[in-house]
């Protein structure tokens, strides 16, 4: 695993190396780098990539929305943590029964309603849970591959059942127990609804978990690894990833992006809607990206997915998607305008009976298994990611400290 900021990874543009006296006397160099770190690579890694101005991302060497479109959110899981798909049918049931049996938790009802009380969200009582089911809190340097592998699929595996229960706490509702022998995406929908969905319904939910799975070095997978560099336990890591994936800007834009559909109403009314949403400094959400300069290719397959299920709600979206983007590219004429994920995965989540409330933890059900294997990943050949920051305050004074 490459250091942070290695220079054989970045681009020659994007370099500019700062030295002064001061520097030199504390044998340091800093590199400058975009804000955000924006097209910096950080790490090594083999479980997949982002080519953002061909709309393109890959789960290892796999088309990730292909796999996305023919693959079960458990085969993907295992190309991911293991390295291949599953030979055949048989690796392929034997690993999802893995999966299966993980979600299986023996924890008191009582410690998870005294979560989801204090708690306002679902998908943040995981920070409260996680450490539970992983009570030893081992580090991850003290573990060997194997182990390694197993807590974090394990925990991978689990995420689920403790967000269901703590959804359906919150609510007064008995918690559904996980079944095993049930695909991971039926059984999310069963246990956090308390009952069976069709199969249209599900395969629109296995769909999303499939394309979200991994992303680059997204917000919450870096931060994923930024924590186990430390060699902390993998319940850390992965309270880690919860804790960036919580913010507004990572795993809540697909609600929002719902509820924007809604405010506009009749797509007529999209241009003054978005118009005074710009002016007044406001982001769009479900439009834009840090990475894409073509289209998204997970907006292209949920899109694609929302249009085989039909009706008012889809076509009345297609029409201010459209609306937008017209708005928003005569706006700022110079940039790049797409369509991102959270646009259509609000829609495709809410045709699958999922409410608001549930589309992030929803997202966390599927980027956890990404989780899950860059922590691997980087334990494997761990070193800890420790940049640099420019101290760009008033000037220290040596010595004591004065007394007034």
């Amino acid at each position: 695993m490459a250091g942070l900021f290695p220079s054989t990874l970045i681009e020659s543009t994007l370099i500019n190396v700062v030295t002064s006296a001061t520097l030199e006397a504390m044998n340091t160099t800093f590199i400058d780098v975009p804000p955000g770190l924006k097209g910096v690579a950080v790490a090594d890694t083999m479980l997949g990539s982002v080519r953002g101005a061909e709309g393109f991302y890959h789960y290892r060497n796999h088309d990730a929305v292909e796999l996305a479109r023919t693959q079960s959110v458990t085969d993907i899981w295992h190309l991911l943590l293991d390295g291949s798909l599953p030979a055949d049918e048989i690796a392929s049931a034997r690993f999802a029964r893995e999966v299966g049996s993980g979600r299986v938790v023996d924890i008191d009802p009582v410690i998870v309603d005294a979560v989801a009380a204090a708690t306002q969200a679902p998908h943040l009582a995981l920070m409260s849970l996680l450490p539970l089911v992983a009570p030893e809190g081992r580090a991850t340097t003290e573990l060997d591959d194997g182990e390694r592998r197993a807590m974090a699929s394990r925990l991978a595996a689990v995420v689920p059942t403790l967000l269901a229960a703590t959804h359906r706490r919150r609510q007064g509702l008995d918690v559904v127990a996980p079944d095993p022998d049930r695909g991971h995406a039926e059984d999310w929908v069963r246990m956090a609804l308390g009952h069976d969905v069709d199969p249209d319904r599900v395969a629109m939910v296995e769909a999303y978990l499939s394309a979200t799975i991994d992303h680059g070095f997204n917000a919450s997978t870096f931060a994923t690894r930024v924590v186990t560099s430390t060699g902390a336990d993998v319940a850390a890591a992965m309270c880690a990833g919860v804790g960036a994936l919580s913010g507004p800007l990572h795993g809540g834009a697909p609600a929002l992006a719902l509820s924007m559909i809604d405010e506009i109403g009749d797509p007529t009314q999209t241009e003054a809607w978005v118009t005074a949403r710009l002016e007044a400094g406001h982001k769009i959400m479900g439009f834009g990206h840090a990475v894409y300069r073509a289209d998204d290719p997970r907006s292209l397959l949920l899109r694609g997915v929302a249009e085989r299920h039909g009706g008012e709600l889809v076509e009345r979206a297609i029409d201010i998607e459209e609306r937008i983007l017209a708005v928003m590219r005569a706006w700022k004429p110079d940039a790049v305008i797409v369509t991102n994920v959270e646009f259509y995965a609000g829609i495709v989540l809410h045709l699958a009976g999922l409410t608001p409330d549930l589309f992030t933890s929803t997202f966390t059900v599927s980027r956890v298994i990404g989780w899950a294997a860059h922590l691997v990943e980087q334990a494997a050949n761990n070193k800890i990611l420790r940049p640099s920051a420019r101290y760009v305050g008033p000037e220290p004074t040596k010595g004591a400290a004065m007394v007034s």
